[in-house]
């Protein structure tokens, strides 16, 4: 042992004895790159152990759980990472995007953004998991200090998992009235209709239209920047059938935040519903995940596929692909073109929610996750493009029969599933058939990303269990039922009168751009800065036997903070205060709700770092290096080159079961 390194032990021992002399179990210093350090989470005081810092440690507890699951093949890992980064906002958003912002220019900016802040951070959440065989939470202990990361993750997650859903319940409310001959939003003869219901599609429209400006994509279903008014009809009074079932049959719409009203019985089952598929397709864990991924993920695909034909082949179908792609040069020079190309990149991406970390530690240690960040960017990007062909042939063919410009049936988010495409079906022949085909693509497509999330969470919520206490004992499938039994209670608020309120507030402000780009501003730099990007890079080469490219250490290092960071900056200096409909603004006491949500998550991180810092002894410096020295696990014995120069210590005075882990890089 070098003498720095007995030094570094000999200063670790006298301060976890003062620590024990104060106040047992206080500090918290970690138990990884010396055999001399302790963990408060991992390593319990012993002065009569005999070790070099009285610390008996429980190996599991230090060392990882060796049991962790696998995925069975490697497909499994594939396919539920599409299931879960593919989803409603790659259909529903990236092809209004794309038609906004200049057609077939907004590529330019958006494939730079793929490659600049995508992929690397993709990439880094996938190894990282991998590489710590641990969850969105216990991931981080690479640099202990920065566990707020992991918990700030949790809480995003935790809040998609609690609204999202509500987009499922409302696909599989709107799929049970597709099974009949004459869809329900397709005539006014229903006791929801008003007078000013219309069938007069014919009807000149003013220069109203329902696309409001997106300068605030702010949300990770886009449903917050959506003019969902109704149709051009409006300024005259006059609504579509599809309009009033959406907000007076399926919503029950009421005025305001502070009018809650009664609760949607018929909405509570469909939720109800959501939650027990959910339940059943994560509940085993990876082994039977993995399995139902292979519909879900790949099911979407074969009904867009089926759309897509279909729509190329409806009248109008060219104009509107037209209007999709038809290159606008000049958007070049706005600068909300790529700030819109960095904001998608990051929501469909589904970057700084810690699933994919979660994903990632069911790999196999030496599975290439180098190359399967790349595939599942292409992937990803390349059914965002596709599905803008599928959007747009529809949409040209609804203009063309209404007899309007298409900018005028043009939307995004919920807007586009629940108005647009129903008012598009019941224009085709056959139209039960095409929605019943269009709200299963949509059910499947969001159920993916649901229970993966789910799994997310539950993953980093059984690595934060102590490994001896009573609550890790409990069975996966209970704690998996407490989970969803407590978000479908909380979704509860938004199937009634005002729950699309309710709704908004979550999906404007918990899993905004701001919460997401927080997230992975800080994964950058601690993992470039701190940890280190040339240390993290030797790590990946461990596992995938090469080192990635240096543009990936770049990415980390300057180029993807400093992306997030101005983007970051440029949410907050524009932000505008929450209004639904173009009309009613959210109250002050409702924002400061949404606020609450929004820093529930952001103030993880400097809370968790002042909380650490105060609780640890020594200089500030010392506590800096000790709560930064990564905790390793037991699968790094197995796996990590013998460079690493990595050792098992084995304590005579201790029992048999103690093991100190020790590492003299």
């Amino acid at each position: 042992m070098t003498p720095e390194l007995r030094d570094h032990d000999q200063r670790n021992e006298e301060m976890c004895q003062e620590d024990r002399e104060s106040k047992e179990g206080e500090a918290e210093c970690p138990l990884v790159g010396t055999a001399g350090g302790c963990h408060t989470e991992v390593c319990e005081p012993s002065p009569g152990s005999g070790s070099a810092d009285g610390c008996v440690c429980d190996p599991r507890a230090v060392l990882g759980h060796s049991d962790r699951q696998t995925w069975s093949s490697q497909m499994d890992f594939i396919m539920s990472c599409v299931g879960f980064a593919v989803g409603l906002g790659n259909v529903w958003r990236f092809p209004y995007l794309c038609y906004k912002n200049g057609g077939g220019v907004f590529l330019i900016p958006y494939v730079l953004m793929v490659f600049i802040g995508g992929i690397p951070v993709f990439f880094l959440e996938i190894a990282l998991g991998q590489f710590m065989k641990q969850g969105g939470v216990s991931a981080w202990n690479i640099a202990p200090l920065f566990k707020g990361l992991g918990l700030a993750s949790m809480v995003i997650v935790f809040f998609c998992n609690t609204y999202y859903i509500m987009i499922l319940a409302w696909g599989l409310y709107f799929l049970v009235h597709s099974f009949t001959f004459h869809l329900p939003w397709a005539s006014c003869s229903h006791e929801w209709n008003t007078p000013n219901c219309t069938l007069d599609f014919s009807r000149a429209c003013s220069n109203h239209t329902f696309l409001t400006s997106s300068a605030t994509l702010s949300s990770l279903l886009n449903i917050s920047s959506l003019n969902t008014s109704g149709s051009c009809l409006e300024p005259e009074g006059m609504r579509s059938p599809v309009m009033e079932f959406w907000e007076r049959k399926v919503l029950r719409l009421s005025s305001g935040l502070d009018e809650v009203g009664d609760i949607n019985s018929h909405m509570v089952l469909c939720l109800l519903a959501t939650w027990v598929i959910v339940y059943f397709c994560i509940w085993k864990g990876v082994k039977f995940t993995g399995k139902v991924v292979y519909f879900t993920a790949l099911f979407p695909y074969l009904v867009l596929v089926v759309l897509f034909f279909h729509g190329v082949s409806l009248p109008g179908a060219v104009t509107g692909i037209v209007y999709y792609l038809k290159p606008d040069w000049s958007k070049l020079r706005d600068a909300q073109v790529w700030i819109d190309a960095a904001t998608q990149i990051f929501y469909s991406y589904a970057i700084g929610l810690g699933a994919l970390t979660a994903l990632g530690s069911y790999n196999r240690f030496n599975n290439n996750c180098y190359q399967d960040a790349f595939v599942l960017a292409l992937i990803n990007s390349g059914t965002s493009v596709f599905a803008g062909f599928v959007v747009f042939s529809v949409l040209g063919f609804m203009a063309a029969e209404q007899g309007v410009d298409i900018s005028k049936v043009a939307e995004s988010g919920p807007g586009l599933a629940f108005i647009a495409y129903p008012k598009a079906v019941t224009l085709m022949p056959v139209p039960p058939l095409w929605a019943v085909l269009f709200f299963v693509m949509l059910l499947v497509l969001g159920l993916d990303s649901q229970f993966v999330g789910v799994e997310g969470f539950v993953t980093g919520l059984l690595d934060m269990l102590p490994p001896k206490s009573y609550f890790s004992s409990v069975r996966r499938e209970v704690v998996v039922a407490v989970c969803c039994i407590t978000c479908f209670f909380i979704d509860l608020s938004m199937v009634t009168e005002g729950g699309m309120y309710v709704f908004q507030l979550f999906d404007y402000y918990s899993a905004s751009g701001i919460t997401l780009l927080w997230q992975a501003f800080w994964e950058c730099v601690v993992v470039a800065w701190v940890y280190g990007a040339d240390r993290f890079m030797d790590d990946v080469a461990s596992m995938i036997g090469y080192r990635p490219r240096p543009y990936m250490k770049w990415c980390w290092s300057y180029i993807t903070p400093l992306v997030c960071m101005g983007v970051f900056l440029f949410h907050i200096v524009n932000y505008k205060r929450l209004v639904y409909k173009g009309v009613y603004v959210y109250p002050w006491w409702g924002e400061m709700l949404g606020w609450a949500l929004a820093l529930s998550s952001m103030l993880c991180i400097p809370l968790t770092i002042l909380y650490k810092l105060l609780h640890c002894k020594g200089s500030l410096i010392e506590r800096w290096q000790h709560l930064t020295t990564p905790i390793w696990g037991r699968h790094h014995l197995e796996f990590l080159s013998p460079e690493t120069e990595v050792k098992l210590l084995h304590n005579k005075e201790a029992s048999k079961n103690t093991l100190l882990f020790e590492s003299v890089i």
